[in-house]
C-alpha cells in the first residue's frame, strides 16, 4: 500500500470507470441492484453518536424519484437533545483525534478507498435508488469518492510536514498547521458520496472531527460511506452521522456555539443564510466560525466562429443534459458568435433530440430530476420562457408510463436575451439557453454576465483567443475545448467565483488550509 514512511504513496492515478458496454459488466451492476434491494429495501438505519447506533424516534422516508410510488428505506429524524450529544461527542474526540499520527489517517484513507473498490457496484445501486443518476452518472461519483480516499491520504502527509520559513541566525523558526475543532459538513441530494466525503475528508483528514448531515432525500449513500470509514479503522467518535429536519439541523447546528466551522455544498439561498448566521458570535463562543460555502452556477459554454463546432455540440450536450441539468457544473447557458450561431444550434438540437428518457436503474440516458416538485419548479420557468424566447426543444414533461416522478424532457430555448431568468437564474434541470454574440470578445462579456462563475467552457482553434479566455473569464473551472463538466479529485480542483462561492477548491493543493490554523514558533538559541 506505502513503500516507505519516507517515500510515501505511489503515483496517484484516477480511478477507471466501469465499461457498461461489456455484458458481463452490465449483468455485474444489475445484480447489484438486485443485492440492494433484498438488503436495504424497507430498512430503518441509525444515527451514529459517540460512536454508538443510535435510534431516532420519528423517521422520514426516503423515495425513488423514478418512481415515487416506492419507498426504498427509512431514517430516523435526530432530536436537539441528539444534536447536542452529537456536537458534545464531537468536541470530547477531538481532544485526542487532533494530535493522531497522519501517517494514521492516510493509511486509513488508503484502506477505505480499497474496501469501496470492492463495493462499487453496490454504492452505484444505492444512489440510483436515491436520487436517479443512471449507471454511468453514479459510477462516476464513487470513482471519484475512490478518488478523494487516494488523494486526501497524499494531502494528509504533505500538510503535515509544514512549510520552511526565512531563517534568522539565533533562533529555530518553524511554521506548523494545526487542527482547529468540529466541523458541520452539510451537503446537497445531487453528489450524496463526492460531496459529503470531500468535505468530511477535508476536516478529517487536518485532525478535526466531524458532524456529517447529508440530505434527506440521500442518505443512505452518505451513511454507507461513514460506516465505510469506521471499517477502514477511523475512531469511530471523529464523525458524528445525524439525519433529520430543518428545524433541528439547520440553524440550529449553524448557530451552535461549539461548531468551530461549516463546511456547505447547496443552493445558493442557503449558503447565504448559513454565511449571515455563522458571523455572529454566540455566548460562550471562543472563535470566529469559518464557512466554505460552494453555492452552484449559471454556467456558460462559449463557441467562437473558427471552433470544432461537432466537438462543441457533443461538449454541450453532455454538459446540459448528463443527470438532467442537476449538476452545479452543468452547462445551461450557450453564447456563440453570430456566423455559427445557427449552425451550431441545429446540431446540438439535433444530438439532443436523440436523448431518451426512461427509468435510471435501466441505465436510461436521462432519467428523472429529484422530486416532482422540482420538476414542477422547473416548468414554471419553460412556461415562462416560452413567452420570452423561442422554443425550439422538448418544453413539457416527459412521458413516465405508470411511474410517479419528475420527468423533464431536454428543452432548449434560441434567442435568449441577458436579462432573461432563462439566461442569469439557477434553473437545475434539463433546460438550456442560446444566445448570440456579435463577435467573441462580447461572447467572454455575455459569460461574465452573471452573478454566478462556477464553471465554463470555451472552444476557439485560435491560441490568442484561448490566451485572452484565460485572462478574462471569471470563473472557478475553466474548460478550454471540452466539456465544462467532469472535474477530477486530485487534477481539477474545484471551486467557483462570486455567488458560486467561497473558492475553496475540492480536490485541490490548498483545500486542507481551510481546515487548519497556522502556529509560527521561534526559539531562541
Amino acid at each position: 500500500m506505502m513503500e516507505t514512511l519516507a517515500g510515501g504513496f505511489l503515483p496517484f492515478e484516477h480511478e477507471p470507470y466501469f465499461n457498461f458496454a461489456q455484458p458481463e459488466v452490465a449483468e455485474l451492476q444489475r445484480a447489484a441492484f438486485r443485492q440492494v434491494r433484498g438488503q436495504y429495501a424497507g430498512q430503518r438505519f441509525p444515527l451514529y453518536i459517540g460512536g454508538e447506533r443510535v435510534e431516532g424516534g420519528e423517521t422520514f422516508e426516503v423515495r425513488n424519484p423514478a418512481d415515487t410510488r416506492e419507498t426504498v428505506w427509512h431514517f430516523p429524524k435526530a432530536t436537539p437533545q441528539q444534536l447536542e450529544d452529537a456536537v458534545s461527542a464531537a468536541r470530547a474526540a477531538f481532544e485526542t483525534w487532533r494530535f493522531s499520527d497522519p501517517l494514521q489517517r492516510a493509511t486509513i484513507f488508503k484502506r477505505a478507498a480499497e474496501l469501496l473498490r470492492a463495493r462499487r457496484m453496490e454504492f452505484n445501486a444505492v444512489m440510483t435508488l436515491e436520487n436517479g443518476k443512471n449507471w454511468a452518472e453514479a459510477d462516476g461519483e464513487v470513482a471519484e469518492s475512490v478518488d478523494h480516499f487516494e488523494v486526501f491520504a497524499r494531502e494528509t502527509l504533505r500538510w503535515a510536514a509544514g512549510k520552511p520559513v526565512y531563517p534568522m541566525p539565533d533562533e529555530h523558526v518553524t511554521t506548523a498547521y494545526e487542527p482547529i475543532g468540529v466541523v458541520a459538513c452539510i451537503s446537497p441530494w445531487n453528489f450524496p458520496s463526492a460531496i459529503p466525503l470531500g468535505m468530511a475528508l477535508g476536516a478529517v483528514a487536518a485532525g478535526n472531527t466531524v458532524i456529517w448531515k447529508p440530505a434527506s432525500e440521500t442518505p443512505l449513500s452518505s451513511l454507507l460511506m461513514v460506516e465505510l470509514l469506521y471499517e477502514a479503522g477511523l475512531p469511530r467518535g471523529v464523525i458524528q452521522f445525524l439525519t433529520g429536519t430543518d428545524d433541528v439541523l439547520g440553524d440550529p447546528l449553524v448557530d451552535h456555539r461549539d461548531i468551530r466551522m461549516v463546511a456547505f455544498t447547496g443552493s445558493r439561498e442557503i449558503g447565504c443564510r448559513i454565511f449571515e448566521r455563522a458571523a455572529k458570535v454566540q455566548p460562550g463562543q471562543k472563535w470566529l466560525k469559518r464557512v466554505m460555502a460552494e453555492m452552484g452556477g449559471k454556467d456558460p459554454t462559449v463557441v467562437c466562429a473558427d471552433a470544432d463546432l461537432e466537438a462543441a455540440a457533443l461538449g454541450i450536450v453532455q454538459s446540459t443534459f448528463g443527470y438532467a441539468g442537476q449538476k452545479c457544473s452543468a452547462c445551461s447557458r450557450v453564447i456563440a458568435e453570430e456566423s455559427v450561431y445557427d449552425e451550431l444550434l441545429d446540431r446540438v438540437r439535433t444530438l439532443a433530440a436523440q436523448i431518451r428518457v426512461g427509468l435510471p436503474e435501466d441505465n436510461a440516458a436521462l432519467g428523472p430530476v429529484v422530486s416532482t416538485g422540482s420538476a414542477e419548479r422547473i416548468m414554471r420557468y419553460v412556461e415562462n420562457g416560452k413567452k420570452t424566447a423561442r422554443l425550439v426543444l422538448g418544453g413539457k414533461p416527459a412521458d413516465a408510463g405508470e411511474r410517479q416522478g419528475g420527468y423533464v424532457t431536454p428543452t432548449i430555448f434560441a434567442d435568449v436575451d441577458s436579462t432573461d431568468p432563462l439566461f442569469q437564474e439557477e434553473i437545475f434541470g434539463p433546460v438550456l439557453a442560446f444566445s448570440r454574440a456579435r463577435d467573441w470578445r462580447h461572447a467572454i462579456e455575455l459569460a461574465n454576465d452573471s452573478e454566478y462563475g462556477l464553471t465554463a467552457a470555451f472552444y476557439s482553434r485560435d491560441p490568442h483567443k484561448l490566451a485572452e479566455a484565460r485572462r478574462l473569464l471569471q470563473v472557478g473551472n475553466l474548460y478550454l475545448n471540452r466539456k465544462c463538466t467532469g472535474a477530477l479529485s486530485g487534477t481539477h480542483a474545484f471551486g467557483g467565483y462570486g455567488m458560486s462561492g467561497t473558492n475553496a477548491k475540492v480536490g485541490g493543493p490548498d483545500y486542507l488550509f481551510w481546515f487548519l490554523q497556522t502556529k509560527t514558533v521561534a526559539q531562541r538559541y
